[in-house]
């Protein structure tokens, strides 16, 4: 039987030949009514004419899996004090290119499978949207760092997000127990007709009775107010769908199909993120009109955009990676027609910290699966 390498480079093709992709976790719905606990016909029914979560949907997202567990628990085993970001960066998105089965460089052949958005390494204060860019100043991981590591891996479009942080002195255990805690309870929560407000509100709850010392000072782990947990839609993360993570008035709820990332952030500061210098990536809106571009660069370079990435988001390194060159004046002007869209790196106040966890769960007709979770965490 053909086993894995370290680093990870067997394609999940060659290792799970002819055998199928693990499930995620398996949970039941909560059921308050103990007189709906059988599936009645009407449900069977309804499940046999369920065509969004058929056997390719639940192949490909279970693929996807499998590949970000094993690459994420390779990537837990390499970051340590002394590794550059873009060397943890490289690492990650080299091995699950390989795994996949596809290295994204011919045209389109990242919209077949690979990486679902750029990875995300965010230190200390850093909360989201970091990552290393071409030409960048280098950054080694230290001891009293916290690390946060983000990273989505699709295949034909479906999308599993999920991240964790790691700190190596444990000051900083009740930071990431807080936010650990706080995802666990979203996944939980989560589920058919479960309103979103109810499930922000336990999850804030769950959060914020932890609190860490530094420095001999006691610092209360305050929920991010301007992130949230997201559905994913096909090609598409974030969809149209938020899962705050701090109390919030809404009528939203979550229904049977749809597929959640539930994530969590945590801060030592103040609790809320603002925009940082710098770029992250960047992703297609499919929703503006192409018709205000005139530069023969911008055509140039959406054109690449469409072919390589669709609306799945981008890097530098990602445009680089393809080939595009001198993209500057026409990435310019695609956003500034609105047709492309920038993400700058999200911080909170300086000296605090932040930690993140996150999994991806779907929301099947008789159970929800949390598809991303393994061994782990």
């Amino acid at each position: 039987m053909t086993r894995q390498t370290v680093p990870p480079r067997v394609a999940l093709t060659d290792l799970f030949r002819n055998r199928s992709y693990p499930e995620g976790e398996i949970v039941d719905y909560n059921i308050r009514d103990e007189t709906l606990k059988r599936t009645t016909d009407e449900e069977l029914r309804h499940v046999a004419v369920t065509n969004d979560m058929n056997n390719e949907f639940l192949n490909d997202y279970r693929k996807a899996a499998e590949v970000h567990r094993q690459v994420r628990q390779y990537a837990q085993t390499i970051a340590k004090p002394g590794i550059s970001l873009s060397t943890l960066a490289q690492e990650i998105e080299d091995s699950v290119r390989a795994l996949v089965g596809h290295q994204g460089i011919e045209t389109g052949d990242a919209l077949k499978a690979g990486m679902g958005f750029p990875t995300g390494l965010c230190l200390n204060n850093v909360a989201a949207h970091w990552t290393p860019n071409p030409g960048g100043k280098e950054i080694i991981l230290h001891h009293d760092d916290v690390l946060s590591v983000d990273f989505g891996v699709h295949v034909n479009g479906r999308i599993v997000d999920s991240a964790f942080t790691l700190a190596f002195n444990p000051v900083y255990d009740n930071l990431l127990a807080a936010v650990r805690a706080a995802t666990n309870t979203g996944l939980k929560e989560a589920g058919v007709d479960t309103r979103m407000d109810h499930i922000s509100e336990t999850i804030q709850e769950v959060m914020e009775s932890y609190e860490v010392v530094l420095n001999g000072k006691a610092h209360p782990v305050k929920a991010l107010s301007s992130l949230s947990g997201h559905n994913i839609l096909r090609y598409k993360i974030p969809g149209d769908k938020q899962v705050p993570f701090v109390k919030t008035r809404t009528s939203q709820r979550m229904e049977e199909g749809d597929v959640f990332a539930i994530e969590t952030f945590g801060s030592t500061g103040r609790g809320r993120a603002r925009d940082d210098v710098g770029v992250y990536g960047y992703s297609r809106n499919e929703n503006v009109s192409t018709a205000g571009v005139h530069l023969a660069s911008a055509k140039s370079l959406l054109k690449s955009i469409d072919e390589n990435f669709g609306t799945l988001p981008f890097s530098r390194n990602y445009l680089e990676r393809v080939g595009v060159k001198n993209y500057h004046l026409g990435m310019r002007s695609l956003i500034a027609n609105g047709i492309v869209e920038c993400y700058a790196p999200l911080v909170d106040t300086p000296g605090s910290y932040v930690a993140q966890f996150e999994h991806t769960v779907l929301l099947r007709p008789n159970c929800k699966e949390v598809i991303s979770r393994g061994i782990d965490y």
